[in-house]
């Protein structure tokens, strides 16, 4: 396996597998066959295992960047994990060491802690209270509020403005 970089895309997909549809949370990984399917297409194996693991850190990693759990609920996934170096064209290059069905929700775990720690509060769910979606600021100001401004922002804003408009409080 290769050095495995921050995975934004991967810990964001795993993290929105949640989402708010037609006023209902919905979880997009509990069909089996789809879900394994969605592993596979990702890079995994797509194998139950494995969705037993995704799914264990999912529920985790939303409780963390909510707020509602201490990092250390995600010591279990990092469970004899290691990385050992490998000397290739001259550079040192380090290797993820992790059992194939738990690979995914470790470079999961490995995304969500280097963007805490290269980029602390850039990684938080969305403003909207009936959503349930995530996002990643990579706005200069670090000012993103919403999971999409074309969704959750535009619906944010027009509350806003309909409430002003009738004079009750947001």
């Amino acid at each position: 396996m290769a050095d495995t970089a921050p995975d934004e895309e991967l810990l964001l997909a795993i993290l929105n597998s949640t989402p708010v549809v037609d006023g209902a949370a919905v979880d997009e990984l509990a069909d089996i066959a789809k879900a394994r399917a969605w592993l596979a297409g990702v890079g995994g194996l797509g194998t139950e295992a494995e969705l037993e693991h995704v799914v264990a850190v999912r529920q985790a990693l939303q409780a963390v960047v909510r707020g509602e759990s201490p990092p250390d609920v995600l010591t279990p996934a990092l469970r004899d994990v290691t990385r050992a170096p490998v000397v290739a064209g001259g550079q040192i290059a380090w290797t993820l060491r992790v059992p194939p069905e738990r690979e995914l929700a470790v470079r999961a775990v490995l995304a969500w802690d280097a963007l805490a720690r290269k980029r602390p509060g850039r990684l938080r769910p969305c403003a909207n209270e009936e959503c349930r979606l995530f996002l990643i600021d990579h706005s200069k100001a670090n000012a993103a509020r919403w999971c999409s401004m074309a969704v959750c922002g535009n619906r944010m804003k027009a509350r806003r403005h309909y409430q002003r408009l009738r004079g009750t409080p947001d």
